[in-house]
Parts: C-alpha cells; structure tokens; sequence
C-alpha cells in the first residue's frame, strides 16, 4: 500500500480544509516546496498535490509550483485541480508530473476524459471521485450531484480505467477515521481498479486497517500536519 502525503495548494501556501469547505482553511506552510522538503527527507516516494484555487477556479493556478516540486525531489507526484482541457492536462504531463487527477471533467465529458485514457495511457490519469453519502460532489466540493459513485465506476472501468482516488468528504479534515465500509465496497466491486483512500486518517491503526482491505494507496494530509503519527511511521506500516 503506498502512502501519499497530502500537500493542498492555497494562494501559494500549504493548506487543509475543513470537509471542503473554502471558508474552513488552515494554514500549515507558507511555502510548500519546503513541505515537500520535509516529506523527501522523510523517504516518501510518492505526493499527492492539490491545487486549490484551480479547483475553484476552473483552470490550473499553481501549476508552476506543482512542477518546481516535481524538477527538485523525486517523488511520484499526482496531482489535480482546475484540469479541464486536453492543453492544460498535457502541459503538466510533459513537465513530467506523473499522474494528472481528474474531477469534476470526468462527470461533466466523460468522452473527453476516455480519450485521455487512451491518449496518455491509463497509468497517466487518476478520477477523483469526491462523495457525500455515495453521492458525487463536484467542482471543489462546492456542487452537488444526483450521480452515484458506483454509477461513474461502471461507466469507466469498461474503458480501462485504472486508478482511483475515492474521498469521502464528510471525513476529510476531520480526524474521525476513514470510510473503511466504502473502501471494502469499492475493492470488492472493482478488484482491478487500484483505488486510493482518503479522508479521515487519524492513526496508524486506521492504516492498517485500509492495507487489509486492501486499497493501492493512502492520502494523509492532517494527520501528518497534526503530529498524530509520523511519516516515517506510515511507512512502515
């Protein structure tokens, strides 16, 4: 199970929300490539970066420091937020940012989204299916949606779909533990979609639970921020 610490993109600063919610912002780090620092130092090998006021915004805002954080360490970085175009979502995948996570443009052009897949390669494209109750919300949380997440997951995982990182909002930023029934629901619909958990990790023990379902990956962002285990903990678990 590989352990992705979480790095959210606010106005040039490293941030969490409060289960999405804009007007609930902490603020952790006034820069996050010295964040991205402390996580190599610690022997991550992978980091999951979200850039906020994209994802608000409709169109990529902090790109450039997504891409500085990829050129200085070596991570496997995924990242997401306001990708809406095949432009935008090219232009970071050739400044060698591994994976692009796609939203709200997954629902909204799915047609777009499978050219993808096939242009780019299935290992290239992670959906971010964001739920409330097993309902999708969209456009950085901020609009709801009638579409189920099982719905979606039909919809692609004929197209070769490969990688998902499934949020359950009312758990993100809340330090109450995660989703554990959804994630097992997930593994055990789609066995061969490598789905990444995220939302509510508050201790190792949460980890541990999520490696035996078992799900590809972990998020953890305020846990880490919140000294409630260490990276290097997560790691080993």
């Amino acid at each position: 199970m590989n352990i992705y610490p979480a790095i959210d993109i606010k106005s040039g600063e490293c941030v969490r929300l409060y289960k999405g919610s804009y007007d609930q912002v902490t603020v952790y780090e006034k820069d996050p490539i010295k964040m991205a620092q402390r996580f190599s130092e610690a022997r991550a090998n992978y980091l999951h970066v979200v850039d906020l006021d994209g994802a608000k915004e409709g169109k990529p805002v902090n790109a450039e420091i997504i891409i500085a954080i990829k050129n200085k360490f070596n991570f496997i970085i995924q990242t997401g937020g306001g990708i809406r175009n095949y432009k935008q979502a090219k232009n970071i995948l050739d400044n060698n940012v591994d994976r692009i996570v796609v939203g709200s443009l997954a629902v909204s052009n799915p047609t777009e989204i499978i050219h993808w897949l096939d242009e780019f390669g299935p290992e290239k494209i992670v959906l971010a299916l964001d739920v409330r109750d097993e309902k999708l919300a969209l456009h950085g949380w901020e609009t709801p949606s009638e579409l189920s997440l099982w719905e979606i997951l039909e919809k692609y995982h004929k197209n070769g779909l490969k990688h998902v990182l499934c949020t359950d909002i009312n758990k993100d930023g809340t330090l109450m533990g995660p989703n554990i029934d959804l994630y097992k629901t997930c593994v055990e619909k789609y066995p061969h979609i490598q789905f990444q958990a995220s939302g509510g990790i508050c201790q190792l023990e949460d980890l541990k639970n999520l490696k035996q379902i078992p799900v590809s990956g972990v998020i953890i962002g305020k846990a880490l921020y919140e000294n409630k285990f260490s990276l290097q903990d997560a790691l080993s678990c």
